[in-house]
């Protein structure tokens, strides 16, 4: 349909009846095989002439004196639409005066100027717009047929509300409905000599725009001389702010590419306003309108910068940890993943976590000396939060950074191509999607609630989940990203009413420059401090729960997964004696810590007030998990990481959840319980971790089986031995002759 009526338009211009007779005489001479082909060109060819002469016979004017996000997205758009666009005033110093207030005669002045030329043609039609708060969303045809359906000579976009001056309200004409009863500024569209008789009288550069053309309509013999209307029911132009129920954005499912629509006259506005209080909402429509969206982010495509590996940029890094967090050696780790060189790299590690403070002079005294400098602030230096990431991007301006890289204790980074990755969406500031595994909660806002707090956007969830794939402009981001310098000087953490994080959100907002978030590739995600617990001994160890992702990634040992599948070889020290790669070091060091910080270790007697009967038959030097508070904990690791090692090699035996009553870690030392005599265990099944090295932390020890005469005696630390309990299985723990053995034990399915 929308070739048919471009290729109506050559009728109405002779060049494009030339190259009409040139196509045909093409086609008749490739035969009737190629008439499809030569139908497509014949259509794109007079398409692309017909925006030509439309270009000649419209003057689309803006006025922007700075090259803000705004004003390029609305030339994007513009040139989306094959519309030329002339620009007033950039580079010039602004002189409209505060236009929050009132203002904005300078671009009265700008334009007056600039159709000169024009107003003596009365078939031109001159449509203006403001730049850093519209994007068009339809070609110049639809625009000016729209415009001569009015039956307007000029044509202005309407609004909600009567501003800069309510006491107008009255002398406005009333209109039915639902429909915008008051001018707005912001774009209208007319007939060059009646906007040059809108434009003669003068105006000082402060003065407001709004009400110099509010006072043209209100006059009567003026409006009818000009035959001045307002768009009253947005059916070219749709200004935005307070009209959030009026308008609906519709979402084509399978190109992601959207329409505005005011849903009370059922209309697509051409060019829609972000007036006033509604920037936020237009730049959350501006996601889908313009042809973001093709299937694919063709607005992440257009604006690619490959990274030049002989001029890569300097770049500030600052690690923010201003509370303590679990996990937060794998923020270093992910941290030294970076895939940057690291003399392009200022380091600046800025934590107020005690908790931490060795962690991070640990790293500066293994890898500082790389960077081309580093400075850390910890928590003995009693700096704020807010003082901590402004000193952060002072250090940034100092160094001549071409950009800062803010990456939060909670951001773990997963995948070292990240910084180059961000560079190459080439954006004023970036930020890369993560959100806590398998949840929701992520590292940006899709929109704000009316007090400037989270609310979800239409689209958040989807873009969490990754359902659909690109570059969103969002009011609110944390935790990880990347801003350009030439945004430093806007951005101010430091406003006493909010955090740190909305203050710089806030700034950047006022400042027009668009935080975005791209969700294409993985990079990383976030960890989960909800009740995190640092003054535990090893509280990371205590978090399963709320981190199972990060959790398994530090305490699980990497070959787990592998001994699922059926061709892996489990070992078998000993008839029905199965040997698993279960836990790191890592879980090794933290359980053993927690036990011995706790310290209470039974006495070897027969006498246990832990038991229900007040009786251990074969007593051990131990603590249970219950003591420590970890006991529910060690449940479920019994139940994601134990039970389906048993399944692999116990087949046919299924108990989920696994239930044990007997959790607990045994020491064996040579002067309190060097071993322990034969006996049977109380379970189906028990397991047997060994949490340190024999021949390194103690000699000695092992398991003997005495059905078989089979020892263990080389055990492996991390490494379990899951064996029957009852029966078949009668066993003793072998002597212990020097240092300290800990063992972790569980009599499952009792």
């Amino acid at each position: 349909m929308q070739k048919q009526q471009q290729c109506a338009w050559f009728l109405r211009f002779p060049s494009l009846q030339r190259v009409l007779l040139l196509l045909v005489a093409s086609l008749l001479l490739q035969g009737a095989d190629s008439t499809q082909k030569a139908t497509e060109d014949l259509a794109e060819t007079v398409a692309d002439t017909a925006e030509q002469n439309l270009n000649d016979k419209i003057k689309v004017f803006t006025v922007a004196t700075e090259p803000t996000d705004g004003y390029a997205r609305y030339l994007r758009s513009a040139r989306v639409y094959d519309i030329e666009v002339v620009t007033l005033g950039m580079g010039e110093e602004w002189k409209g005066g505060d236009m929050s207030r009132a203002g904005g005669g300078f671009k009265i002045n700008l334009l007056r100027e600039a159709i000169k030329p024009f107003i003596d043609s009365p078939d031109t039609i001159i449509l203006f717009s403001d730049s850093y708060d519209v994007i068009i969303t339809a070609t110049l045809d639809e625009i000016v047929e729209k415009f001569k359906e009015s039956g307007a000579k000029l044509l202005f976009s309407a609004e909600k509300y009567c501003w800069p001056d309510s006491s107008l309200t009255d002398q406005y004409p009333e209109v039915e409905g639902k429909a915008s009863r008051f001018l707005n500024s912001g774009a209208f569209i007319g007939y060059a000599p009646q906007v040059n008789a809108l434009l003669e009288e003068p105006i000082s550069d402060t003065q407001d725009d709004q009400l110099y053309y509010t006072k043209v309509f209100l006059d009567e013999a003026k409006r009818a001389k000009l035959g001045m209307k307002l768009d009253t029911e947005s059916r070219l132009f749709q200004n935005l702010h307070g009209a959030k129920d009026d308008v609906k954005l519709n979402v084509d499912l399978d190109t992601n590419q959207g329409t505005l629509q005011n849903i009370n006259f059922m209309t697509t506005p051409s060019i829609v306003h972000g007036n006033g209080l509604s920037k936020i909402d237009l730049n959350a429509y501006g996601n889908y309108l313009a042809k973001t969206f093709n299937g694919v982010c063709t607005y992440c495509l257009e604006y690619q910068l490959e990274v030049d590996e002989k001029k890569l940029p300097i770049i500030s890094l600052a690690v923010i940890v201003p509370q303590a967090v679990p996990f937060f050696d794998l923020c270093l780790a992910g941290i030294e993943k970076i895939n940057y060189p690291k003399d392009h790299l200022h380091l600046f590690i800025y934590s107020a976590a005690e908790l931490h403070d060795g962690q991070v002079k640990s790293y500066i005294h293994k890898y500082g000396e790389q960077y081309v400098s580093a400075k850390i602030v910890i928590s003995e230096d009693q700096l704020d939060e807010r003082r901590g990431r402004q000193l952060a991007l002072e250090q940034a301006k100092r160094h001549n950074s071409d950009y800062i890289f803010f990456v939060d204790g909670d951001a773990i980074i997963d995948e070292a191509e990240v910084l180059r990755e961000l560079l190459k969406l080439n954006k004023r500031f970036i930020a890369p999607l993560f959100s806590r595994y398998s949840e929701l909660w992520s590292n940006f806002w899709g929109a704000l609630s009316d007090g400037g707090y989270y609310a979800r956007s239409h689209d958040y969830v989807d873009i969490v989940k990754r359902d659909i794939l690109g570059m969103w402009n969002v009011p609110h981001v944390t935790s990880i990203y990347l801003i350009k310098h030439d945004a430093f000087d806007a951005i101010n953490f430091e406003h006493s009413q909010f955090d740190p994080d909305m203050a710089m959100c806030d700034s950047l907002r006022k400042a027009g420059i668009f935080m975005y978030v791209g969700n294409q590739d993985y990079f990383g995600h976030l960890v989960n401090l909800d009740n995190f617990n640092s003054t535990v001994v090893r509280p990371d160890f205590h978090t399963l729960f709320t981190n199972r992702f990060d959790w398994t990634k530090k305490y699980i040992h990497s070959n787990f997964s592998a001994q699922l599948n059926k061709s892996f070889v489990i070992p078998q020290p000993c008839p029905d004696v199965f040997w698993f790669q279960i836990v790191t070091d890592a879980f090794c060091d933290d359980l053993v810590a927690i036990m011995e910080a706790h310290g209470g270790w039974s006495d070897g007697s027969n006498s246990d007030k832990r038991l229900e009967g007040g009786y251990e038959a074969v007593p051990t030097r131990d603590i249970h998990m219950k003591q420590v508070g970890l006991d529910e904990l060690y449940l479920k690791f019994l139940q994601l990481f134990v039970r389906p090692l048993q399944e692999r090699v116990f087949e046919g035996y299924y108990h989920n959840p696994p239930r044990s009553l007997m959790n607990f870690m045994v020491r064996y030392r040579p002067d309190e319980q060097p071993s322990l005599r034969p006996h049977h265990d109380s379970s189906t099944y028990t397991i047997n971790i060994a949490l340190n090295h024999v021949g390194i932390d103690y000699e000695g020890g092992g398991c003997r089986f005495l059905r078989y005469n089979c020892s263990v005696t080389e055990t492996k630390k991390g490494w379990m031995l899951m064996h029957p309990g009852r029966l078949t299985h009668f066993h003793e723990g072998l002597l212990v002759t020097n240092g300290t053995r800990y063992i972790m034990i569980s009599f499952i399915d009792p």
